[in-house]
């Protein structure tokens, strides 16, 4: 007798969903893919994908695609607005370590292949979930991948676990003109960030503590001027570049407290809905796919899905959480307004002694 063709349920079309869905449909799972929107984005920033993320496209079998339409970080420094040095990451030790340098591309691009790789109508777009709940028993799993303010999330864990603000914004976007490497300036409560991405473009993000929700309509290339322009040529050249329509602001948020499990029943939550993060080690999309290779081999392999939950969930959430605790302290030390002179030392000392993590 043919065994049963097993069935999952994934909630949320982005980068950890069409992981997840991609490699159990290679394993011979049928897979239902739900997302709100109504098709893939045409615009977004640049994503750096470590070593680690690689190695899950590599799963994937797109491992090869992602790096002919990226590209390598060659170098990456932490500055002072004068241009000085705080510190250097050694990209030539990330390689030696673990075989692979971080890759830098744009969300949609990685997005449209993760889509192309899973076929046509692989995703039903346009389609809401309104509770998550109402899937059981439909499916032999579901998967929650519906991100930083996850309905799935309340839904399985209650109000307490939620997304919280975390006392600043940033601002996006790409100006035209390549840059050679990945810059982060911190000054005081400011930082400017810039890295190369793709169509000899330059992707930059500013970070600045700031009221939750202020917005300044019509008005925030001047602010980003004011608190930027006098900094280094590198920072400098681009805010002068900046054009209103171009900028998109977003507060930055976290999950606080984290979840006690990434599993409820028979449903797992990846990336965001599991661990939102601050973006400043720049793992948000990474984490994602780990999880989502992570979380199908599990099914894959185990005896029945509980096993395999359990096994993604002893896996994927102490490292997950440590990350984002990481980040979490990055954050208010890029942010600090006193003391900078001792930020600055405690992160050169940091990168000198234990690195990025892979």
């Amino acid at each position: 007798m043919t065994p049963k063709q097993r069935t999952a349920a994934v909630v949320g079309g982005g980068i950890g969903g069409l992981a997840t869905a991609l490699h159990l449909r290679n394993n011979g799972w049928s897979v239902d893919v739900f997302e709100r929107a109504r098709g893939l984005p045409e615009v977004g920033t640049a994503l750096g994908l470590w070593p680690a993320a690689l190695a899950a496209l590599d799963a994937l079998g797109v491992g090869a695609q992602v790096r002919s339409l990226s590209r390598p970080q060659t170098a990456g420094a932490f500055l002072r607005p004068d241009g000085g040095r705080i510190a250097t990451l050694d990209i030539a030790a990330l390689e030696r370590r673990t075989g692979d340098v971080v890759r830098l591309v744009s969300r949609p691009d990685l997005l449209a292949l993760l889509y192309g790789a899973a076929g046509e109508g692989a995703v039903a777009f346009g389609e809401r979930i309104a509770d998550i709940r109402s899937l059981d028993g439909s499916y032999d799993v579901v998967v929650a991948a519906d991100g930083l303010n996850s309905a799935a999330r309340t839904a399985l864990f209650g109000p307490r676990y939620r997304a919280r603000y975390v006392g600043a914004s940033s601002w996006r976007g790409t100006v035209d003109g390549e840059t050679g490497s990945v810059t982060e300036t911190w000054g005081e409560g400011l930082r400017f960030g810039v890295t190369p991405t793709s169509g000899g473009r330059t992707n930059w993000f500013a970070c600045a503590v700031a009221p939750e929700g202020q917005r300044d309509p019509g008005h925030e290339v001047a602010t980003l001027r004011a608190w930027f322009g006098h900094w280094h040529t590198g920072v400098r050249g681009i805010v002068d570049r900046l054009t209103e329509p171009e900028v998109l602001r977003l507060d930055l948020y976290h999950l606080d407290p984290p979840l006690p499990s990434h599993v409820k029943g028979r449903t797992a939550l990846i990336g965001d809905a599991a661990h939102a993060m601050t973006p400043d080690l720049g793992r948000g999309a990474c984490e994602a796919l780990v999880d989502g290779v992570e979380l199908a081999r599990a099914l894959t392999a185990a005896p029945d899905v509980p096993t395999a939950l359990r096994a993604y969930d002893r896996a994927r959430r102490p490292a997950t959480q440590r990350l984002a605790r990481t980040a979490r302290l990055m954050n208010r030390m890029a942010h600090a307004r006193r003391l900078t002179g001792l930020r600055n030392a405690a992160m050169r000392t940091a990168i000198a002694v234990g690195g990025p993590p892979a």
